[in-house]
């Protein structure tokens, strides 16, 4: 005699139970990714979004005395896709108003074509045609500037749909 007692057979009832159970299992698992998953996505009900829509780059008193002496401050592009350097410029002497921020490049010039600051001319100047642009970024794709209540500069960052105006916003 052993002295292990056998197991009694399985009974198939709890065969055909335990199949049917993988194959609700299955079935489910199948769903979830052919029609849930992709149902979700296609809508726009998922939307991935990693970072901020604004910079804040500080104080607008202290930024606008750093341009003044310094010229415009060049924003490079943290994202790590190097495309979207911004130029942060200041022009008059309230440092409240007459904010901008542009691409720091023209149009479809590579990332070593980022315009350079003439400091006696007060304009940019393209280093790979010779092109100039003005120093409030005339032409190029701008993002809006704001002040806060306290003195704080914040760039929004989504708003480059098309070129500065005079007050340094976009236009519609």
């Amino acid at each position: 005699m052993s002295p292990v007692q056998q197991s009694k057979a399985r009974s198939p009832r709890s065969m055909v139970l335990a199949v049917a159970g993988i194959v609700i299992g299955i079935a489910l698992v199948l769903v979830l990714f052919v029609v849930a998953i992709p149902s979700l996505t296609e809508s726009g009900k998922v939307e991935v979004k990693l970072g901020s829509d604004t910079y804040s780059p500080g104080s607008a008193t202290s930024k606008a005395a750093t341009i003044a002496r310094d010229g415009p401050i060049l924003l490079p592009d943290v994202s790590g896709r190097n495309e979207r350097d911004v130029y942060l410029q200041h022009l008059g002497d309230d440092p409240t108003t007459r904010w901008y921020a542009f691409d720091a490049r023209r149009p479809g010039q590579p990332r070593d074509c980022s315009l350079q600051w003439d400091a006696s001319a007060q304009q940019f100047r393209d280093p790979c045609d010779g092109t100039i642009v003005a120093a409030d970024g005339a032409g190029l794709i701008a993002y809006q500037v704001t002040v806060t209540d306290d003195g704080q500069l914040v760039v929004d960052l989504n708003a480059g749909d098309g070129p500065a105006g005079p007050d340094g916003t976009t236009a519609p």
